[in-house]
Parts: structure tokens; C-alpha cells; sequence
């Protein structure tokens, strides 16, 4: 298949700016410059279940949420592959194929399955499907032959993950899957973007999230509300940039337009660093400015998002039509991987031959 992009989310609430700098702004770039032979673009709901079993219509209203996110983010279903993930059953069953080839120690010293846990005190009690989440995961990957796959840093762990699993079924059974590259954002301080409180990371469950569809007003709202430098006690004071969450959206999104439209005081983000950190700046200018990049950022986003909002059928149906897109897909790279395992029993003309001849006589 050549080269081929996976990456995706899981609908467990709308997109946040977090989604966007990390991953979303890159992949509606990549297609656009269609330097990819495929690019798959999936909503995880299984995996968004293993933690929300209990309330699967969550899951089942955020799908549509995603889908308007990604569309109106720019992802054209003309140029990639947009699906969901529970819709490819082939998923599971590579995922169970793939148990058989890690350990659970070795699940266990992934860090990111460590934090996720600790984030939903599952310590004491662990559901085997949000355990086994890498695995699943890697069934994403390579059911598709992805060779490439973007996300953020946090994301490496797992995909090291599915670098071993390729190893391991390649040599277990024959060469079939490929071994997946993480592409990590561009931009260093959009690798992990914290909340609008400061806290290290940006979280629909923190409630510290600015989403793609809020509005202009709840923009500004939770832009004042923002972590800034707690000892920026007074103008004079010099301020502080580390753990300054206003500063690091200014690193994530302004430009050097932005400055020249809305601030010309200013050429740059570093000559408004330097005159921050000299002190006689205020917090609340700095804020003002931040609204106004990402409003000017948000608001076609906003436009083609009600757009879209007209005809909610039609979106649904361009996830059917991704979903069965996918699935033949995934249909090809299962007939391999069966082959390989030698399980492809009614497809083996030469099992069934040898078995006639064995019971012969």
C-alpha cells in the first residue's frame, strides 16, 4: 500500500485545542499536500468504551461530534478515510491474535497505560479491555499497514508497543505487518499543551479544555480565567514564562500576522517575551492579544462547522462510506495474516489435500 497514515481519537467528548495543535492542524496539512499514498482517520469508540462501558451513549453522541470537529477542521473525506472503529470487526480479531504475543508485565511497564490508570483510580480494579488497550491500538496500526502515525509524545510508548508486536508476528509467522513511525507535531511546546488552569495537560475531565466549536464569548471567558505567573503580582514585577499556560498558547498558535494586525507594538513573540520578562506588561494585555489569535484561528472553523450542522445525515453517511472503505482494507491484511498463521483452513487446498491422504484407506 506504500505509504499510509492512521491516526484518530476517541469520542469521548468534542475536540479541544489540545486535539487540534497536537494532532488535527497536522493531519488536515498532510492531506493537503498528498504525500501519502492513504490516509485513515478513525473515531475510537471500542477503545473509548473500555473505560465507559457503563454509558455507552456518551459514546454514541460524541461520534457525531468528532466527525463535525474533524470536518470542520478541514479533513475531506474526497482525500482521506474517516471511519469508526467498532464498524471493522477484523479489529478485534487481529487484537486477539496480537494478545498472544506480549506479555502482561510488559503492558504493565508502559508508561502510559501506568498514568491512564492512575487518572482513573483503576488501580485496585483494572477492566482487561482498558489493560489491553496497546494491543488494540496496535490492531489499529497495522491492520492498515500504517508506516506513519500522528500524535503526540505521549503517544510514543504505545507505538513502541506496536513496533514490537510487528516484530514479533513477522518473525513468529511470516512478514505480513509493517512497523509503524510516530510523527510527533512540529512545534515543541504543541507536543503537550496544558490546561487553561496550568496543569500538564489539557483535559475534557479537568474541565480546563477550550474547544474547537466554543463560541467567541466562551473563548474570552476561559481566556481571563487563565494560569498566568503567580508572582506577577504588580505591572513592574518581571514576569515568569515556565508554566505561564498564556505564553505557551502564544508559542502553540500567534504568529508574526497576528502580531502586525493586532499588536504592532510588538514584531514577534520574542520581543513581547523580553518585554515581559523586564517587567511593566500586564497579564490582562497579554490575555486580550491570546483572544484575539485564537478567535481569528477558531473562526472558520466555527463557520464550517454549522455549516455541516444542516445535514447531520449526510455526515453519517460519509462515515458508512469511510467505515466500508476500511474494512476492505482491513479484509485483505486479515486473508495475510490468517494465511501466515496458517488458520485459513477452507482457503489451504493443499491441508485439505494432505489430510484426504492422510485418512486414506
Amino acid at each position: 500500500m506504500g505509504k499510509v497514515i492512521l491516526t484518530g481519537d476517541r469520542p469521548t467528548g468534542k475536540l479541544h485545542l489540545g486535539h487540534y495543535v497536537g494532532s488535527l492542524r497536522r493531519r488536515v496539512e498532510l492531506q493537503n499536500e498528498g504525500d501519502y499514498d492513504r490516509m485513515l482517520v478513525f473515531m475510537a469508540d471500542v477503545q473509548a468504551l473500555t473505560d465507559n462501558a457503563d454509558n455507552p451513549e456518551k459514546i454514541r453522541q460524541n461520534i457525531i461530534e468528532v466527525a463535525l470537529d474533524y470536518l470542520s477542521a478541514g479533513l475531506d473525506p474526497q482525500k482521506c478515510t474517516l471511519f469508526i472503529q467498532s464498524r471493522i470487526p477484523e479489529l478485534a480479531e487481529l487484537t486477539t491474535y496480537l494478545m498472544n504475543l506480549i506479555t502482561v508485565s510488559r503492558v504493565q511497564r508502559n508508561p502510559t497505560v501506568k498514568t491512564e490508570i492512575k487518572m482513573r483510580n483503576f488501580e485496585a480494579n483494572i477492566p482487561l479491555g482498558f489493560f489491553c488497550y496497546p494491543v488494540s491500538q496496535a490492531a489499529d496500526i497495522t491492520l492498515f499497514k500504517a508506516t506513519t502515525v500522528p500524535a503526540g509524545e505521549d503517544q510514543e510508548p504505545m507505538i513502541e508497543v506496536a513496533r514490537e508486536l510487528v516484530r514479533r508476528f513477522n518473525q513468529t509467522y511470516g512478514d505480513v505487518l509493517v512497523e509503524p513511525e510516530i510523527m510527533l507535531p512540529v512545534n515543541q511546546t504543541a507536543r503537550r499543551l496544558p490546561g487553561t488552569d496550568g496543569k500538564e495537560k489539557m483535559s475534557k475531565s479537568l474541565g480546563n479544555c477550550i474547544y474547537l466549536s466554543d463560541d467567541a464569548d466562551t473563548v474570552w471567558k476561559k481566556v481571563k480565567g487563565m494560569y498566568t505567573d503567580p508572582t506577577h503580582l504588580s505591572l513592574s514585577d518581571p514576569g515568569h514564562l515556565e508554566g505561564n499556560a498564556v505564553f505557551t498558547y502564544l508559542d502553540a498558535f500567534s504568529t508574526d500576522a497576528d502580531f502586525a494586525d493586532f499588536w504592532p507594538e510588538y514584531r514577534n513573540l520574542d520581543e513581547l517575551k523580553d518585554h515581559y520578562t523586564r517587567g511593566g506588561l500586564g497579564d490582562m494585555k497579554c490575555k486580550k492579544f491570546l483572544n484575539q489569535v485564537l478567535n481569528r484561528m477558531l473562526e472558520p472553523i466555527r463557520v464550517r462547522r454549522h455549516a455541516f450542522e444542516q445535514d447531520i445525515p449526510e455526515i453519517y453517511n460519509i462515515l458508512k462510506k469511510g467505515s466500508e472503505t476500511a474494512r476492505e482494507i482491513g479484509a485483505r491484511t486479515m486473508d495475510e495474516v490468517r494465511k501466515a498463521m496458517q488458520i485459513d483452513y477452507f482457503n489451504d487446498a493443499e491441508l485439505i489435500r494432505s489430510q484426504a491422504e492422510r485418512f486414506k484407506g
